[in-house]
């Protein structure tokens, strides 16, 4: 087959997403050889993802953003279903791909869009489902797009990827997708982290000190903020005082947290450095006493598989899916439960052997799942598909 790759517009800023898909097309490229399907890449004009494509051997075409005359067609293929079949319209994007030759998409984000052609997804989340109670997965309308959007989209994939039996029930239970549309890839290990060499490392404050918990996540509600800065308030109260660090773009919570910590007393122990670079990220992770990890959300996250492969012990939130993700090499922990959450962080800072323990299960983990393997698994759900495909032009 002819397989469309569509790579959204993401940007460093929006975190798991951006890195996911970044990842995943550097595997492509890297395993390219191993499937006998061709492979065009779609795009919005971008430079460095047209050379890298090019340099891998694909096809690489532009699309554009949607224009008004697109943004008024797609307005009423949602509304007026019968307007597609009459007019015979197709977004702008449909065009491109089917005049390429292009057989069956693949959407390496989760982003929802219209479309006639066979197409493979990825679940990250339906915790709009699971927990819509958090205002950026309810407000103003959000509740209604992203079941509007999903709802459509999921029950005509030929094929949806998620990383844990839990992803799979949920799919399954929300939108009554059948069990073997579903495909059980794991979130593969990020690769940045896999070099062992700190060359490019620096601290994004110099005044920082090893042994500090470490929080990357953007300012959600649902990241669970509040609840970590009360785990170290107990701390404190009990003569442990422990630094925090919390990196992430602000999505509308930051200043809710920055009132909650000065409610707290809690200034002098904890720092909010907002967005960082790649090397600053790495030099936290090796850097801090642990990850604290404590998001609402799941079934899956990817700072856990950051920490585990540059060395940083794990705790994270024992939501649905986290002990198949993460098993038995992080500390898992009710994110409702402050007293648990500062009794978890205690034992990392007292007990250096159990440290180690998670540190050395942590690398093992991340080793055995990387994004190559993903891309494999890609293939073989191509592979599967292309018998039906092959009955129609």
């Amino acid at each position: 087959m002819k397989i469309g790759v569509y790579l959204d517009e993401y940007k460093p800023e929006d975190g798991g997403g951006y890195t996911m898909q970044s990842e995943l097309f550097r595997a492509l490229c890297n395993v390219r050889n191993e499937s006998a399907h061709e492979f065009v890449v779609i795009s919005l004009p971008n430079h460095r993802i047209a050379e890298k494509s090019r340099a891998a051997g694909f096809t690489w075409i532009a699309d554009n953003k949607f224009s008004l005359f697109e943004l008024i067609g797609e307005f009423l293929a949602r509304t007026w279903p019968n307007f597609r079949r009459r007019f015979h319209w197709r977004s702008s994007f449909e065009r491109k791909a089917r005049a390429e030759g292009v057989d069956f998409i693949w959407f390496l984000g989760p982003r929802p869009r219209q479309i006639d052609l066979p197409y493979l997804t990825i679940v990250l989340d339906l915790q709009h489902r699971k927990q819509p109670w958090f205002p950026e997965v309810s407000e103003y309308g959000e509740w209604n797009t992203r079941e509007r959007l999903l709802s459509e989209f999921l029950r005509r994939a030929a094929g949806i990827i998620v990383g844990t039996k839990a992803g799979k029930r949920e799919v399954a239970h929300f939108f009554q997708v059948p069990d073997e549309c579903i495909h059980i890839l794991p979130h593969p290990t990020p690769d940045f982290g896999q070099s062992r060499s700190v060359s490019e490392e620096i601290a994004p404050d110099p005044t920082l000190q090893p042994g500090f918990l470490f929080y990357p996540a953007q300012f959600w509600a649902h990241k669970n903020h509040v609840n970590l800065l009360l785990a170290l308030k107990h701390l404190a109260d009990e003569g442990l005082k422990i630094p925090l660090v919390l990196t992430g773009s602000d999505f509308g919570n930051q200043s809710f947290v920055k009132a909650q910590i000065a409610e707290l007393n809690l200034e002098d122990q904890v720092r909010i450095l907002g967005f960082i670079d790649q090397g600053q990220l790495k030099w936290l992770y090796r850097n801090a006493l642990a990850l604290s990890y404590l998001s609402f959300f799941g079934p899956e996250n990817l700072p856990p598989l950051e920490a585990f492969t540059l060395g940083c012990p794990v705790i994270a939130s024992n939501v649905d899916g986290s002990e198949e993700q993460l098993g038995d090499a992080a500390l898992l922990v009710d994110p409702k439960n402050p007293r648990e959450i500062a009794s978890a962080v205690r034992k990392l800072f007292e007990d250096k052997a159990l440290r180690s323990k998670l540190i050395e299960r942590g690398l093992n983990r991340a080793k055995n799942w990387v994004s190559e393997d993903f891309v494999r698994g890609v293939f073989k759900v191509f592979d599967e598909f292309e018998p039906v495909r092959r009955n129609w032009a």
